[in-house]
């Protein structure tokens, strides 16, 4: 008779101390001690990778400064083919003068006879 009576008793201790056991790993303190924890090993992690994601931040500025830059100089070139247009027609003016002066001395060039003289 009795060992029914200490089987419950013994099932009555054992629950009340998985209760209690059960109680103190959810306690409060014990979740920001977990809490702490994890942060603790978690934090260089992130602290590292928001160092990175900045350092790509800054280079990424840059090459978008870099881009526009180069496409602002594109735009004041297309804009300026104009000027070039006309320097090219200048150039070709000037060589077609130089062309005209350089066959035009070549014509009184002293090795050639003297034009005949009609005084």
């Amino acid at each position: 008779m009795e060992e029914p009576e200490m089987q419950l008793k013994g099932k009555k201790v054992t629950d009340k101390f998985t209760e209690s056991v059960y109680v103190l790993a959810n306690e409060p303190s014990v979740a920001l001690y977990r809490l702490q924890e994890h942060v603790r090993r978690s934090l260089p992690e992130l602290a590292q990778h928001k160092a990175d994601m900045q350092r790509w931040e800054e280079q990424s500025q840059g090459a978008i400064y870099t881009v526009e830059y180069a496409c602002s100089a594109v735009k004041n070139l297309v804009d300026s083919s104009i000027y070039f247009r006309s320097v090219e027609g200048l150039l070709k003016q000037a060589i077609n003068i130089r062309d005209h002066m350089n066959a035009a001395t070549q014509g009184h060039s002293p090795k050639e006879p003297p034009a005949p003289s009609s005084v």
